[in-house]
């Protein structure tokens, strides 16, 4: 039961960040169309949007939309995307001393040696552990992936079926990679699997056996 609880209690926060993704894409949406209705006044300096009120404007909806994908994939790159671009409109926008500016471009410069070197693909996955008993079907439908399964398929009979399938050990640490997610025996017990892991990808890489 605790299993299915904090199953779901992911899920549903993926479901409340996709609904605030799409207001905040609504705004944006809204914002653009005023300011390319506003197009017009630019060659009136003194009216809005000038060209400095259109420069902010635009970097301020480009994070926006940075936001968004943060918020829908939660990946590595999603955020070092809205924190180079906040940085940058820090730099170009606001106009501030050399002393900030050259600040923020040691900052952007820390951001790239952090994403070279330091980014591992391990942020950009989502593990959840089950019982080997929990039912595929119930699976499936808390996390939004599709395990194959037979009707009243618990998690142990798919790992077993594709072990023998793939002529793979039945061990802790086997690991089974399928469409859209990763299948790996976590926990054994007197010769019987307890606990499984299914690992989602949430970049656009595929998920490979580790």
């Amino acid at each position: 039961m605790k299993d299915v609880i904090a199953a779901f209690l992911k899920r549903l926060t993926a479901v409340l960040e996709f609904v605030i993704a799409m207001i905040l894409a609504v705004g944006i949406i809204l914002l653009s169309i005023r300011l390319i209705a506003s197009m017009v006044n630019i060659p009136d300096l003194e009216t809005w949007p000038n060209y400095d009120d259109l420069l902010e404007t635009c970097f301020n909806l480009i994070i926006g939309v940075e936001l968004i994908r943060m918020m829908y994939y939660h990946t590595s790159n999603t955020v070092f995307e809205v924190l180079l671009f906040a940085i940058a409109r820090q730099i170009i926008v606001d106009h501030t001393s050399t002393w900030t500016s050259l600040i923020g471009v040691c900052t952007i410069a820390v951001l790239f040696a952090t994403r070279k070197f330091l980014f591992c693909e391990f942020g950009d996955k989502d593990e959840t552990v089950f019982r080997a008993g929990m039912k595929v079907k119930a699976a499936n439908r808390l996390l939004g992936v599709n395990i194959p399964h037979q009707e009243g398929d618990t998690l142990l009979d798919t790992l077993e079926r594709e072990c023998n399938r793939r002529e793979l050990p039945i061990a802790v640490g086997t690991s089974i990679d399928l469409d859209d997610c990763q299948m790996r025996i976590l926990r054994a017990g007197n010769g019987k699997v307890t606990r499984v892991e299914i690992i989602r990808s949430l970049s656009s890489q595929d998920v490979h056996s580790s």
